[in-house]
This record gives structure tokens, C-alpha cells and sequence, in this order.
């Protein structure tokens, strides 16, 4: 930051020609860029503002006309101060048509009244100038260094704005062209009192070029695109002028930001990851705020206020490796946020990770929930593979139970996945037994069951003998009907009968009793949920 005026007047060297400013005093706040000694009556054409003019008054005219007419010219290229040293022309002041010009003009005017070595006051101020400069040189090097990294690590746009916000000090806002808000790091400031009427406000903020400031407004506001297509805007929510660097600040981060989105072909659109930071923590620690939950499912123009709010899970059973996955999950995570606009459902839709995508509908209050949900299950079902599965949480009323509806539609899709698309979604209900195997799934004691029932069988199967289990699994899946079992199980019948007396042998169970089929069917559900491998 260049010294100022008032800097410059602390300084030992101007210090020790006891400076006296006789006008401008409002204007002591001025950067000083460069020190000048001129001894011209006209001089202001050697000048290009910023400056610090010493003179000792030996060539200024000596007409009141004159003077004021110099000093015009010294304002009228933004000169920061006149410093006028007694002795040579003038001995024990300046003249009264000197100050009364610099007065009008609003130009600082100082009286050195003890001679003293302009070349020492040269020194110490481009000293300090200098200084200044390899401080903005390291604070450049510092942001290209930070903001190359977040590029190179495929830094999301949360990420880079939280970094953009840690080094301004302020709240800092990535919003769309339509003033919905994609990314919020609202500092030490309250989010629900920064995005409270969020569109509004930033329709009103309006800046000539790409970057600029609002004073009204106190943000400093910079266009985010490339190749000719902008997408957004990065707002700093400074409250006062922009700190030098600033400017800089803001446009090394949106520069950053349009070229993750060139790059980043596989992701979803900054829309979807909006979204998605904000289901993922109603699905993951919630909000402690009410408010705050609200104010950022407005600012993404979603309302839920007063709505019928239902979580939806889809968990991908299909899902290939790696950036596939991260591609279909986007893919199926657009489709519904299609599907929702289209059945005009206001939703925040994002996919939560590789296999899972969320959805949080707002439905208007007393809505029918079973009609919505069908609609949506009914346009979305033909886009997705057999064995993805739809969960859907129970309605609330409020944000404040979204983090219940959200966790029950994990845990139904979650446990509905070996169901494959049976039903065009389910609820809890639709789960029973296997909704509550699923919840018991981490339990030590269901573990513990389920190998006391089937531990010989999975160690007759690992050991490479004939794999009973799934023998065993279409026999109870048929209700104990031996014929049925081996349709499904593609065995003839004597082949089938036999495994099922081999199963009673490993086990040193009777399967015809309903009471043994039952306890082991529980103990194959509990398998499931609990992820163990079957064949």
C-alpha cells in the first residue's frame, strides 16, 4: 500500500523541517506515488498525479492570479500534496492567495519551516513506495501460488470461495445470472441475515465492465465465464471501499473458477453442487439454524417455508468405477432436477456421491405427497437401471425435520436395493422386515445371529463344494415350494432336492418347519444389510 500524505508528513526527514499543513487537511488520506522537486511556475505538464511536490517557492508567480492558477493546474492532475519550504522566496510565511487557492482547489498544502534536504525526503518516501511495491509483488506471487493450486487440484467452487473469503477477510458470494446463490462463505457475518433477500439486492448492485465497485451496495463485484460465455458473478461483501489488492483478489478467483468449469467436463453444473452442499449437510450434521437453512434453500430459489418437505434418495446399484460413476450419478442428478422443473416441484437435487443422488421436494402445504411422488417416480424410473432403487422419507413441515426425512429415505433406498425396482419407490412401510434388518444392520448380536444360523453353510460354500447358499436363498424365497425353488434357482429337481438335504445336513436344521424357514430367512436378510458377499 502506497504511504499517504499524512505517512509521509511522520517521516524524520520531513519531520525535521517542522511541516505545518496550512489546507487539505480532508485530503491527507491521498497515496503519495512518487516525490517531485520542480521550481517551475508551470509544471504541471511534468506531472501524472499521485505525486509530492517540494518546492522553495523560488519560481512560483507573484500575482495572486498567478497562484491560483498554478495550483489549479497542480489539482487538475491529481497531484497529492504541495510542500513549500521557507527561506529562499518566502521568510516567514506562505502567501494568503497561495493558501486560499489550495484551499478551493482541496489540495494539501504544507509549509516547511526549517530548510531541510529534499534529497533525504526523497529517499525515505521511495523508500516506503518501493517497499510498498515488493509487498504487492509477494501479495500477487501469494495469490497465483493459491489459486494455481486450487486450480490444479480440481478445487470445487465452495473450496474457492472459502479461500477467496479467508484472504479478504469478508463474507464472499458466487451467485448465478439468475441471483441464485451457488456457493456462500458468510465469514463471522450471520447467514440468514446475509442472504435475506439475497436477489433482490444483487439485481440492484450494478457495475460498469466486469469488475467493479457498489458503493450503495459495499460490494465489489466481478463477472465470472470465459470464451465469451459468462455464468455468474463473485461478490466481495466488503460494507466499505475495496482494499487495495482487492481488485485483484477477486478477479484471480473468478479467473479460477471459469477455468475449473472449461476444465471439468465429468462434473455436475455448479447449480447441482449448490445443491448438493446443502443436502449434504441436512443429511449429514444438519443446520443448527433454522433460519440459516432456509435462507439458503431461498437464495437456490427453492422455498420451503411453509411447504410439505420430502427427502428423496436414489441409490445407483449399477454405477461404473471411477469418474463413470461420478458422471452418471451427475447425469441421473440433472435428469431429476429436469423431472422436478418440469412437474413444476420446486427441489434442491444434487448427487450426494457416487452411488446416491438427493432430492428435497417442496411441495405446497396439504399437498398429495403419494400423487407427487408418483408423478416424479414415474418420468424418472424409465431413465434409471433396473436395480436402482427410489427411497422417499416421510413429509415435514419445517427444515428442522428435514435431517430425520432425509436419513429414513437413505435407510430405505439403502435397504430396498436387493428389491430392485419392485415398486416404482418405497417408503419405510414397504420394507418391513428388511427395513428393520437394515437398521440392526451395524448390531453385534445380528451379526452374531446370523452366523450361529449360517456360518457351516457359508464355510461349506468358501470351501468349494456346491454353493448351497443360493440353493437355499430360492427356497425360502419361494415360500418353501421345492419346485418353484428350482425354477428359480435354474436346477433340475432331483439336483435341488438334493442340495436342500445337503443344507440340512451342514446345518443340523429341519428346513420344513415355518419357524426354522423363518429364522433363516431373518439371518439372510441380516447378511444383506449388513453387506456380506453372497453368491
Amino acid at each position: 500500500m502506497l504511504p499517504t500524505v499524512a505517512e509521509v508528513l511522520a517521516l524524520d526527514p520531513v519531520r525535521s523541517g517542522a511541516p505545518r499543513v496550512l489546507a487539505g487537511t480532508e485530503r491527507l488520506d491521498a497515496p503519495v506515488r512518487w516525490v517531485h522537486v520542480i521550481e517551475l511556475a508551470q509544471a504541471a505538464h511534468l506531472l501524472r498525479g499521485g505525486e509530492l511536490v517540494l518546492s522553495t517557492g523560488i519560481a512560483l508567480p507573484d500575482d495572486s492570479a498567478g497562484l491560483q492558477r498554478y495550483v489549479a493546474e497542480l489539482a487538475a492532475v491529481g497531484v497529492s500534496a504541495l510542500a513549500v519550504e521557507l527561506g529562499s522566496r518566502y521568510s516567514r510565511s506562505l502567501p494568503q492567495a497561495l493558501i486560499a487557492a489550495a484551499g478551493e482547489y482541496r489540495l494539501p498544502l504544507i509549509v516547511l519551516e526549517r530548510e531541510t534536504q529534499f534529497i533525504e525526503i526523497t529517499e525515505a518516501v521511495h523508500a516506503q513506495i518501493i517497499d510498498a511495491q515488493l509487498s504487492e509483488l509477494r501479495s500477487a506471487e501469494r495469490l497465483h501460488q493459491v489459486f494455481t493450486e486450487l486450480a490444479v487440484s480440481g478445487a470445487t467452487a465452495d473450496e474457492v470461495v472459502a479461500q477467496t473469503a479467508a484472504l479478504a477477510g469478508c463474507p464472499v458470494i458466487l451467485e448465478s445470472l439468475a441471483h441464485q446463490v451457488l456457493a456462500c462463505v458468510p465469514g463471522t457475518q450471520d447467514a440468514a441475515v446475509l442472504l435475506a433477500g439475497f436477489a433482490g439486492r444483487s439485481r440492484a448492485a450494478r457495475v460498469p465492465g466486469r469488475t467493479g465497485y457498489d458503493a450503495a451496495a459495499g460490494w465489489l463485484v466481478t463477472t465470472v465465464g470465459a470464451r465469451g460465455e459468462d455464468w455468474g458473478r463473485l461478490i466481495m461483501l466488503r460494507g466499505t471501499a475495496p482494499e487495495p489488492g482487492d481488485v485483484t483478489l477477486i478477479e484471480r478467483a473468478a479467473t479460477t473458477l471459469a477455468l475449473g468449469r472449461l476444465l471439468d467436463h465429468h462434473e455436475e453444473s455448479l447449480e447441482r453442487q449448490a445443491h448438493r452442499t446443502v443436502l449434504a449437510t441436512f443429511l449429514g450434521h444438519g443446520y443448527s439454524d433454522q433460519a440459516e437453512a432456509e435462507a439458503r434453500a431461498r437464495a437456490l430459489g427453492v422455498p420451503v417455508t411453509g411447504r410439505s418437505l420430502i427427502a428423496v434418495v436414489v441409490r445407483l446399484a449399477t454405477a461404473p468405477a471411477g469418474l463413470g460413476a461420478r458422471a452418471r450419478a451427475a447425469a441421473i442428478a440433472e435428469t431429476l432436477a429436469e423431472v422436478c422443473r418440469s412437474q413444476r416441484v420446486p427441489a434442491l437435487v444434487g448427487a450426494l456421491d457416487e452411488e446416491r443422488v438427493g432430492a428435497l421436494l417442496a411441495l405446497p402445504p396439504r399437498s398429495d405427497t403419494e400423487a407427487a411422488l408418483s408423478r416424479l417416480a414415474g418420468q424418472i424410473r424409465p431413465r434409471l437401471a433396473e436395480q436402482d432403487v427410489i427411497g422417499a422419507g416421510t413429509p415435514v413441515d419445517s427444515v428442522t425435520g428435514v435431517q430425520l426425512s432425509f436419513l429414513e429415505a437413505d435407510h430405505v433406498a439403502s435397504a430396498a436395493a436387493g428389491l430392485g425396482s419392485q415398486l416404482p419407490y418405497f417408503r419405510l412401510a414397504d420394507l418391513r422386515l428388511r427395513g428393520l434388518l437394515h437398521l440392526l444392520r451395524d448390531d453385534p448380536r445380528v451379526h452374531a445371529f446370523a452366523e450361529r444360523e449360517l456360518g457351516p453353510l457359508l464355510a461349506h460354500d468358501d470351501a468349494g463344494g456346491p454353493q448351497l447358499l443360493a440353493a437355499l436363498r430360492a427356497y425360502l424365497s419361494s415360500g418353501g415350494n421345492k419346485a418353484e425353488a428350482a425354477k428359480q434357482a435354474h436346477l433340475a429337481r432331483p439336483t435341488m432336492y438334493e442340495r436342500l438335504r445337503q443344507i440340512e445336513d451342514v446345518l443340523g436344521v429341519d428346513l420344513e418347519p415355518a419357524e426354522s424357514r423363518l429364522s433363516l430367512h431373518v439371518a439372510l436378510l441380516a447378511l444383506q444389510a449388513a453387506g456380506t458377499p453372497q453368491p
